[in-house]
């Protein structure tokens, strides 16, 4: 029987229709947009002014505290100017801005496709220190920095190292395109952060709709002692962090913790090819795959795409906006956001770009809650989303906190199976960024 998570969960169409595209590249940009702030945490500093010329993976922002991350330059050009810029949530934030000439990358980063194999040689806190200094972050979208992640606390053991390669976000293939281009970087990428965090086992989480995927890795991973690869149940959202625990370890992570809670780290799978390149190639995170898919788009996409690449690039490289589209989603459609415009650039968390047709992206009428429990019975952290969203329309915040909306995983979840269509998600995506930042205030 396949492993899966117990409490909650729904099953929205799959609708993987870009599965099996193989990653392919377009050209750089002419001019790039990087965000200083594109992981949980302090925004990094500008270290560039305007003027000066950098390269491919030169640092352009420096992290900024412990939990934060390096910036790099993922074109080779000059700054043009340090100003704000629309983001992937419709905010403005500082930016800095290049001008291409060329694509010179930094000379101590290994460009070709040579698998390298000497991890034994790697010292820990010379992998460490690599990490860091590549600003890796969580690429599944969560964007947390992952030098902070994976630092064991004093007096904590992590016994396993948890590899996301679930992606169970409907439409999104990038990570299942990645395992298949790259098994064998994702299996070094798997033992570099065993050893930082000397784990005892590698468990690699895979949904059971990608067979090709499940059956390489296990091949693979005979030549690598403690990984293990396991076939999941298909079943949203199988890939968030805690569920991914329940469904491999049958371990709960306790109220407002930390996997490490109980001796579990996670990582995605995508980030773990990101670590695999940063030690053992030196390049630091500057590009991505991304998904780019719509019902309607002419060619269905995996991209490897240079961070503060405008969005409307990846498209054009798709076959351009269709004429039907009604709205351009930044991810998937359960835990996406619509973006503002097509110009968004590429951020370190932009795991795909959806396009949705009209008929689609038009919310239903909603109407009064018809007290069905629908919502509680599809939350997989056991919450009452139709009692956060009350408190949330009613300014309540303080009692959402009693109600533990910090342990919402945003999955969307209620909205999806909510009959009277009531968005419960956007009201409780607003109150538990008030109560964090109340908590903020605080401190």
């Amino acid at each position: 029987m396949l492993k899966t998570f117990s409490k909650g969960g729904v099953h929205p169409k799959e609708n993987k229709i870009s599965t099996g595209c193989k990653i392919t590249q377009i050209e750089v940009p002419k001019q790039a947009c990087i965000f200083v702030s594109q992981h949980i945490g302090a925004p990094a500093e500008p270290i560039v002014t305007k003027g000066d010329f950098v390269k491919v993976g030169q640092i352009i922002a420096k992290a900024k505290g412990f939990v934060s991350a390096n910036i790099h330059s993922s074109v080779s050009g000059t700054v043009v100017k340090i100003d704000k810029a629309i983001d992937v949530n419709g905010y403005k934030q500082t930016a800095i801005f290049i001008d291409t000439d060329g694509d010179q990358w930094l000379d101590t980063i290994d460009k070709s496709d040579e698998i390298k194999f000497d991890f034994q040689n790697k010292e820990i806190e010379e992998i460490k220190a690599k990490i860091t200094e590549s600003g890796l972050v969580g690429s599944g979208g969560a964007t947390f920095p992952t030098h902070v992640k994976i630092s064991i606390p004093e007096g904590k053991v992590c016994e396993h190292l948890i590899i996301n390669a679930v992606e169970c976000e409907p439409y999104l293939t990038a990570d299942h395109q990645l395992m298949l281009e790259h098994p064998e970087e994702i299996m070094i990428g798997c033992k570099l952060v065993q050893k930082i965090t000397r784990a005892k086992k590698v468990l690699i989480g895979i949904e059971n709709n990608k067979q090709d995927a499940v059956k390489l890795l296990s091949e693979v991973a005979k030549k690598y002692p403690d990984i293990e690869v396991f076939a999941l149940k298909v079943k949203y959202p199988q890939g968030a962090e805690k569920q991914l625990i329940k469904s491999l370890v049958n371990r709960e992570v306790p109220s407002g913790k930390l996997p490490i809670e109980v001796g579990c780290v996670v990582q995605n799978v995508g980030t773990i090819f990101s670590i695999y390149e940063a030690v053992m190639k030196n390049k630091p995170f500057f590009e991505r795959v991304v998904t780019v898919t719509g019902k309607s788009l002419t060619k269905q996409s995996n991209i490897l795409a240079r961070i503060g690449t405008p969005i409307n690039l990846l498209i054009e490289a798709a076959g351009g906006i269709p004429e039907n589209t009604g709205k351009i989603i930044g991810g998937g459609p359960m835990m996406g956001k619509a973006l503002v415009n097509e110009f968004v650039p590429v951020t370190k968390g932009t795991s795909g770009i959806l396009l949705m047709p009209k008929n689609q992206s038009t919310r239903p009428q909603s109407c009064n809650c018809i007290r069905c429990g629908k919502c509680m019975q599809a939350c997989p952290m056991g919450l009452e989303p139709y009692l956060l969203k009350n408190l949330s329309v009613l300014g309540m915040f303080e009692e959402m906190q009693t109600e533990h909306v910090l342990d919402c995983v945003e999955c969307g979840c209620c909205s999806f199976t909510c009959p009277a269509g009531i968005p419960l998600l956007d009201h409780i995506r607003l109150g538990k960024a008030t109560v964090n930042k109340m908590l903020r205030d605080k401190k």
